[in-house]
């Protein structure tokens, strides 16, 4: 499969480079065989000017040329027939190689004059076939790289070549687009819309189209065409064209360079049948045996009895889904067109083109297999092409049998893919990395695309996983050596993270709680539970007919019964188990923490206070940092239904990668649960935390600058409805690497700010590393820091 890198660019926004491109093609398993970087192979060779040019005293044919180069003038001897004085070269110096000749410049004597480089022709440098003469550029300066030259004036010839090697499995990678996917996946970058095309018929279809009964079921089981007519068949475009030359393919008309672009561009064979030349209505069958078609290869080929042809009323027509016959091929006089579209079965297109030993880009594509989603869509791209590009009149569309029905879907398992693989890949990566290849989610279920043939299973669910992330990441370990007598208890990560959950809590002033895993069905619901696959089958009790999906609700209830004996200020905890299926397997570790009433008893220097959401906080805090959490997170709203819907906040590593939740309860919850407010508390998720990258006995080195710190105030005038957190991660985002910490002192709302505003000032800590900052530097952050938060709020900077 070959494709240029403009060409991917079609499909594909990126900047990356073509090693980049290649490297990251061959560890995705599209192995590139071959790069064609004329940057690469004309890097050396430069524009120059011919000043003089003078017989050659002893040959009639050569001409004695003084070339003015980047390194002075030069005496070149050329034999070309437009080498004469005046006109801008291309020169080869001494030294240089020369692809088209296959040979290395060097100084010579022609004739007993010498010679100090060369003119060069466009096939000496592998550009066209042109030899007719030397090169002779409109413009350019002496001195400049001929690649330059090219690059600015004639993009086309100095586009990359790609050529990757394709396994039978990925019939999907036979499309540039299909390509572009599986680098976007990877993130080499992001995908643009699919161009996409709906033609109305404007008469009706004077050609019929049938499929024979015996030929549905293992020939062809869609045939889908239309007549255009009114059409101008000439030569293609010249960027058509030039797609078409770069992968070695000989432009021949705009029909038939129409339906080869739509064959390497979205793997989509199409054929197109001159109607002036087709007797009656085209017919998909199996031949008899003896019937012969002179193919557009010029060759005949004699039909075996079951092979599936198309007919018309002389005849075979054309060899089904392998190659047209020339008796109705198009030509520049041909006007009226009939262009199909067809679905046929691999098994017997391999059989048939085997069997009369004729290779075509069809027969290559339709037996590994091609989008049978996409057949219709296909028809419609090519039909918008032919009308742009030719013109023209469009019948209404005619279909024989049905586009088959290829949808499945395959549990997805992420535990799955360290068993099989060996790979530890968050859940949400290997749903993102699904997403991104064009499977579509639903629960734990992957709906395939049509265009993906190869998935059958669960397994190459992973496979696609561990194929985007890299298996260049699989590290060798070893095995474990077999030691005598009873080994060492070691503690799981999770069993550790778990045990300095419960003494940090409990070094924070927390009462540990050890509730039962089964509460009664209206609590399970107040916490998104209650479900039939949570409910146990023979309960103790009806107050413990279902698995907990949270542990708040076991800590509210023994609030409950410690407010009822008179204890109205508490602090509980739990580490433990809550349950979201009734699989094994299908529970998380939770620590949940929940303070009641007030802070501390009554006292007359008035320091009690009842709770709230920030003491909640503090303590999630600590014990995440205990757990190893980043110090780094954000703080965003849209918890669960149970926290009061504006006094809590996630924390998180993203949009998507929550590692706790702090607030109050919903007063709802608390009159359910007959628990007397105040009540804050926390739920944090040990195991979403990301693991640290190196483990050891001893903490790492402080990192402490000697270099003053410098704060710097900004007050900003923004909307009402902004959110202080929005401000404040646009100014430490604006240099990460000099902003230490942003915090807010300060809003006010009223006054001469108008309605509906408010004014946020915030103090940002500017801490140097290499260099005390100057006025320059500091201004030069604060205007950064002041585009980014105009840019993300929509403020201005008060004045």
């Amino acid at each position: 499969m070959k494709f240029t890198l403009s060409w991917l660019k079609d499909h594909l926004e990126t900047t990356a480079s073509v090693d980049e491109i290649a490297e990251t093609l061959t560890d995705l398993g599209l192995e590139v065989e071959e790069i064609s970087n004329p940057a690469a192979r004309l890097s050396e060779f430069t524009i120059g000017k011919v000043l003089k040019a003078e017989p050659h005293p002893d040959a009639d044919r050569l001409r004695v040329c003084q070339v003015q180069t980047d390194e002075g003038e030069t005496q070149i001897i050329c034999g070309a027939p437009n080498a004469r004085e005046g006109i801008t070269v291309v020169i080869a110096k001494p030294g240089v190689y020369v692809p088209g000749i296959d040979s290395t410049i060097g100084v010579g004597k022609i004739r007993g004059i010498e010679s100090y480089g060369m003119m060069c022709s466009e096939r000496e440098m592998e550009l066209s076939e042109e030899h007719d003469g030397i090169i002779e550029l409109p413009s350019g300066e002496v001195g400049d790289r001929f690649i330059d030259w090219l690059a600015e004036n004639d993009p086309a010839k100095v586009d990359p070549m790609i050529e990757i090697a394709i396994t039978p499995n990925r019939p999907d990678a036979l499309g540039v687009r299909g390509i572009a996917l599986d680098l976007a996946a990877r993130g080499v970058g992001t995908m643009k819309p699919a161009p996409t095309a709906h033609i109305e018929g404007q008469f009706p279809c004077p050609i019929n189209v049938t499929i024979d009964d015996d030929t549905r079921e293992g020939g062809c089981f869609v045939f889908a065409g239309r007549v255009i007519r009114g059409v101008k068949n000439g030569p293609s475009p010249a960027w058509l064209q030039q797609r078409l030359k770069a992968i070695g393919l000989r432009p021949i008309s705009a029909l038939v360079d129409i339906t080869n672009f739509l064959t390497y561009d979205r793997n989509r064979p199409l054929h197109v049948f001159d109607v002036d030349k087709v007797k009656g209505d085209l017919r998909v069958h199996r031949a008899k045996g003896g019937e012969t078609l002179m193919a557009l290869d010029e060759k005949e080929y004699t039909f075996s009895a079951g092979q599936v042809v198309i007919s018309d009323d002389d005849g075979v027509e054309s060899i089904g889904g392998i190659m047209g016959g020339e008796a109705t091929g198009c030509t520049e006089e041909t006007t009226t067109v009939f262009l199909e579209a067809a679905l046929w079965d691999h098994v017997q297109i391999a059989t048939t083109g085997r069997a009369l030993k004729v290779n075509s880009d069809a027969r290559y594509r339709f037996e590994r297999g091609v989008d049978p989603a996409f057949n219709m869509e296909g028809h419609d791209l090519a039909t918008q092409m032919i009308v742009d590009l030719c013109g023209g009149e469009v019948s209404n569309l005619v279909v024989a049998g049905e586009v088959p029905d290829v949808s499945r879907a395959y549990k997805l398992d992420p535990a799955r893919v360290q068993s099989l693989v060996g790979m530890d890949i968050p859940e949400s990566e290997q749903r993102q990395t699904l997403t991104a290849l064009g499977f579509k989610l639903e629960g734990n279920m992957a709906q395939v695309p049509s265009w993906r043939p190869d998935v059958l299973g669960e397994a190459d669910l992973v496979e696609e996983v561990a194929r985007i992330a890299s298996l260049t990441k699989l590290q060798g370990k070893p095995m474990p050596r077999a030691t005598s007598g009873v080994p060492k208890q070691i503690l799981s990560p999770a069993q550790k993270r778990e045990q300095i959950a419960r003494r940090t809590a409990a070094a924070l002033g927390y009462n540990e709680c050890v509730t039962y895993s089964f509460i009664d069905h209206a609590s399970a619901k107040l916490f998104g539970g209650g479900e039939d696959v949570t409910k146990l089958a023979n309960p103790i009790s009806s107050e413990m007919s279902h698995m907990r999906p949270d542990l708040l609700p076991g800590l509210l209830q023994a609030a409950a019964r410690n407010q009822a004996r008179g204890v109205m200020d508490m602090a509980l905890f739990e580490a433990g188990h809550a349950f979201h299926g009734g699989e094994p397997g299908e529970q998380h570790l939770q620590v949940s923490g929940i303070l009641v009433g007030r802070n501390g008893p009554k006292d007359v220097h008035g320091a009690s206070r009842a709770v709230d959401l920030y003491d909640a906080k503090a303590d999630a805090e600590a014990v995440l940092s205990a757990l190893g959490a980043p110090a780094k997170v954000q703080i965003m709203r849209g918890a669960e239904s149970w926290w009061h819907p504006g006094r809590h906040g996630k924390i998180c590593l993203g949009p998507k990668k929550v590692l706790g939740v702090f607030g109050e309860l919903h007063p709802k919850v608390l009159a359910a649960m007959d628990v007397k407010g105040p009540v804050v508390g926390f739920t944090l998720y040990p195991e979403d935390i990301p693991q640290p990258r190196k483990t050891g006995a001893n903490r790492g080195a402080l990192k402490i600058s000697d270099l003053q710190a410098v704060e710097r105030d900004f007050a900003f005038v923004v909307d009402a409805d902004v959110e202080a957190l929005t401000l404040v991660n646009a100014a430490a985002g604006a240099d990460k690497a000099m902003i230490e910490d942003v915090r807010v002192f300060d809003e006010f709302i009223g006054g001469a700010l108008g309605e509906g505003k408010k004014s946020l000032a915030v103090t940002v800590r500017l801490q140097p590393t290499e260099a005390t900052l100057k006025d320059k530097d500091i201004e030069a952050v604060s205007a950064k820091i002041i585009e980014k938060v105009t840019k993300a709020t929509g403020g201005v900077l008060r004045g």
